[in-house]
């Protein structure tokens, strides 16, 4: 199976340097743009099925992107990180925070072991249902951090302390 990983578009806490975990947020003007250019980067891909979170900055993107040209599967264990009581905080906050809860919870969230579990669940799930197809997942750092972890062996720490370069899409075999 092989996974094409892109981010959702640019939200209106991207903008404003919030780290928006569960809060479900909507995409500013130019994660609108962005969305529009994204199934451009696909035209030459076989994509069977996308999946996403079912926080709308990953439906919106999609939505505006796809339309309704492919099957979608709609999933909340692709979500970001629950951060609990710090969803929606200044982003500065939240990073200082995110070595230290590798293994303990934010404070009414979860922890990034719990978080990366259920991403891997959901992956390990979809490579039962769709062995040999191509798949696209729109979704968060922490949709990526169990991909990493699952497919590249990567520790979370690592995946934590490497600095997040925005790129078109990322591509996995699984």
């Amino acid at each position: 199976m092989k996974i094409y990983f892109a981010t959702h578009s640019t939200s209106k806490d991207n903008e404003n340097d919030k780290a928006s975990g569960w809060d479900d947020v909507e995409l500013s003007a130019l994660g609108i743009q962005q969305s529009k250019k994204l199934k451009g980067y696909f035209r030459d891909k076989d994509i069977d099925v996308i999946c996403c979170s079912d926080l709308r900055r990953a439906l919106d993107t999609i939505k505006i992107a796809f339309r309704d040209e492919l099957p979608v599967v709609i999933d909340k264990r692709l979500r970001e990180i629950n951060y609990g009581d710090y969803n929606g905080r200044a982003k500065d906050i939240v990073e200082k925070m995110k070595l230290e809860r590798i293994n303990m919870p934010f404070p009414k969230g979860e922890s990034y072991e719990e978080a990366v579990k259920r991403v891997q669940e959901f992956f390990n799930e979809l490579k039962k249902k769709h062995p040999e197809d191509n798949i696209l997942v729109v979704g968060h750092r922490a949709t990526q951090y169990g991909l990493e972890t699952l497919i590249n062996g990567k520790t979370i720490e690592e995946c934590l302390n490497t600095p997040f370069v925005w790129q078109p899409y990322w591509e996995y075999n699984l």
